[in-house]
Formats: structure tokens, sequence, C-alpha cells
């Protein structure tokens, strides 16, 4: 329990401190500039400042904190993936989760839940049991279920969803939900009382580069000059890397999600099914919240669409049919940047100074503690790249060692 808790309920008067800093005008030049004021830029700003003292950075954030991807995903936390390189990275993510409200003193409503992917071919039972020794041999807590035991793990599931009858699934007890505007604010708070500056309404607009380095970062509020600069931006990853001068192998489509009127508390684990391109949870406040595969072709945007919320909710009532009267409060989307491998790409770029934190596709949230770390060590070394986020490096896919995870989404994509 975070101790500010304890303070409010014990205190007369209210003793929050305000989080941020008034707003004020850039600097004419900074150590560290990072673009892009989600999860990922925040976070590592703040290990820069707390691990590395490294304070004269600038967070440019071309609306508000948090108001892209992180604004937007569905706030699982998980780390069942398929490759040792997957797991080993985002279960050291799930554990520094589980500590971060009482780091911040700021709750992030960190709620360990489970996690249940149904299975619903032969194949992937075998699939699922790969996974299931890949992640108990680097200590995760993830086992195969039979229906028996599924049934009894959440008794209002259909067993027999869309003709696809349930044959076994991979129970991860490590799964888990946050509240993901806390998870941002919580590190912008913490990087600002550390000297961090935090500038929203900020828009990169151009880079320079120059013998093979970016020398500064053009803004729709003046030109700034730079050490180094950290691109964490989901959704644009591939627009800014060409202001860089490079490309990625990334194409970016919407991601939808939708959510219902509040009931009493049904369903405890995160509930998944790649068959049926859907997964399905229970918010703390009692909603339902409904989540799938991606659009089927690229775009920029983050409209709703008729065409989703079908095909999402048939498969979500296959799931769960006594939902059928429950009426649907919000629907929204994200843009995802998806790579060849479903894995990330971190680190090294073309440009000697100018680091990546790109490619994140459906999986971004649920590794914003380690990626914060391990990119505030990269830069902080001033390009070492961590054995950790090693694989996921972009040259990966000049060399041919990709981290194939594609089979490790929630739901297919």
């Amino acid at each position: 329990m975070p101790f500010s808790l304890l303070k409010y309920g014990l205190s007369s008067d209210y003793p929050v401190d305000v989080d941020l800093p008034a707003p004020k005008e850039l600097k004419s030049s900074y150590d560290v500039v990072i673009i892009g004021g989600g999860g990922h830029g925040l976070a590592t700003a703040y290990y820069l400042a707390k691990y590395h003292n490294i304070t004269n950075v600038a967070v440019l954030e071309k609306a508000y904190l948090g108001g892209g991807n992180t604004a937007r995903n569905t706030a699982v936390i998980r780390s069942n993936y398929l490759t040792p390189e997957g797991v080993r990275f985002y279960s050291e993510s799930v554990r520094m989760f589980q500590s971060l409200s009482n780091e911040f003193d700021y709750n992030i409503m960190y709620s360990e839940r489970g996690q249940l992917t149904l299975a619903h071919t032969d194949a992937t039972v075998r699939a699922f049991r790969q996974r299931a020794e890949v992640n108990t041999h680097f200590g995760g807590r993830t086992e195969m279920l039979d229906r028996q035991q599924i049934r009894e793990l959440v008794p209002s599931l259909n067993m027999d969803p869309g003709h696809l009858p349930v044959m076994a699934g991979l129970w991860h007890k490590d799964g888990a939900t946050a509240r993901h505007d806390a998870v941002a604010w919580g590190y912008a708070k913490e990087a600002a009382k550390r000297g961090v500056e935090i500038h929203q309404l900020t828009e990169v607009q151009d880079l320079v580069i120059e013998g093979g380095k970016v020398r500064a970062v053009k803004t729709n509020r003046g030109t700034i000059q730079c050490g180094c600069v950290v691109q964490a931006v989901a959704g644009h990853s591939s627009i800014l890397a060409k202001k860089a001068g490079f490309t990625m192998p990334i194409i970016s489509y919407p991601l939808q999600a939708m959510v219902t009127q509040p009931f009493k508390p049904f369903l405890d684990p995160l509930v998944s099914s790649s068959a049926l391109h859907c997964y399905v949870q229970q918010t703390s406040r009692g909603e339902v919240v409904f989540g799938g595969g991606s659009d089927p072709y690229p775009l920029y945007n983050t409209r709703s669409t008729l065409d989703l919320k079908e095909s999402l909710i048939g498969a979500a009532l296959e799931m769960f049919p006594f939902l059928s009267q429950a009426r649907l409060m919000r629907q929204w989307a994200g843009t995802t940047d998806m790579t060849p491998d479903y894995s990330p790409i971190m680190g090294l770029s073309p440009v000697e100074n100018y680091y990546l934190d790109a490619g994140w596709g459906t999986w971004g949230f649920k590794a914003t503690p380690i990626c914060g770390k391990t990119m505030a060590e990269l830069v902080a070394s001033g390009g070492k790249t961590p054995d950790l986020i090693a694989p996921f490096a972009l040259e990966r896919f000049a060399r041919f060692r990709q981290v194939n995870e594609m089979g490790a989404t929630a739901a297919s994509h």
C-alpha cells in the first residue's frame, strides 16, 4: 500500500502536493532529449535521474502526458512469452511493477489476477506446453490447466465457444493489471522531483543531423541543442525515424477496445482466446473490457469502427453469453507499431547518439518499467547496450536473428 494513502486517511487536511511543476520555457540545450511523454519516455527520464544522476533532461510531448498509447491500452501485465529473450525481459518488468506503488508513494492500482489463455486445438496445446516450460525455466508461474480446472477457475465461461471446444488452458499466475495513467503520472512526478523537465504541447517537427549525429531538435516552441535523443513515440515510430534519416521494419495498425457498463464482480482472471481473436477482463470498477486483434489494414488513425465492434462483441459473447444484454459505454483505438517478429526494437540506431524505443505493437505497457530502466542504462553508458535488450536491436533484421513472439499474443493479430 502506498504510504501516502495512510497519510491521507489519518490527516484532516488534503496533504497531497502538486505532482508537476508549472510549465516553463525550453532551455537552449539539454544533455538528453526524450521524444514522447508516455510511460516509456517518462520511465527513461526517471531512471536516468534516479540511478545515473543525469537530470539535464527534457521530455517532449506533443499533446498531454500519457495521452497516446499509454492511455489507450487495456493495462494488461504479463510475462508468458514464447522465447527465452522475451520471457527474461518481461519477467523483470513484472517484478518491477509489483513495487512501483511504494516506490512512487503513488497508487498505480497494481492487481495480480492471473491470465488464462484458452487452447482450442492440439497444435495450440503443444505450443502452450512449450510456453509453460520456458516460463517456468526463467522463474515465471505458468502451468497448463485441463477443462475441469478451467471450469472451476472461471465458472461463467462457456466451455464450447464458437463451436471451438476448450481443450486446455495456459494459466499464468503472474498476470496482472495496473492503472495505466497512474503509471505515467507516477514516473512523471518522480522524474520532475529530481529535476527533469517535462514539456507538454511541444511537438517535434524535425531533427538536425550532422556528421552522423543528432545535434538539435526543432520543435513548435523553438530549436534546442542536445547531447543525445531517445525516441519513444509509440504509434509514430516510423514517421520520426524518417526525420532522423533511416527506416525501420514497422507497419502501423489501429487496435481497438471497448468497455461495458459496470457489473458486480464475476470475473477475476484475464481470459483470452487467440482462436476467437478476443480477450475479456473485468476492471476494479466492474466494467468489462473487450480487446482483440488489430484492424486488418495499416492506418494512422484512432477512430472506432462498426466492423470491429460487431466482430469483437460476437467473440466475447461466445465466451460469456450472459453479457448479451450489457450496454457498451465506450470504444476507442490506439495505433500499434508492429514488427515482423512481434518484438520491440530497442537500442542503437544508424545515427550515433539517437536511441530507439520503438516497435511495441500491443506489448508496450507491460514493459514500461524495464524498458525505462534499460534505456536509461544505454543512454548513461553512451551507447553500451544492456544484455537484457541486446536481442531486440534494430540490426537483428539485417542479421536474420529475429525474436519471434507471434505465437505469444493474447489475441492473434
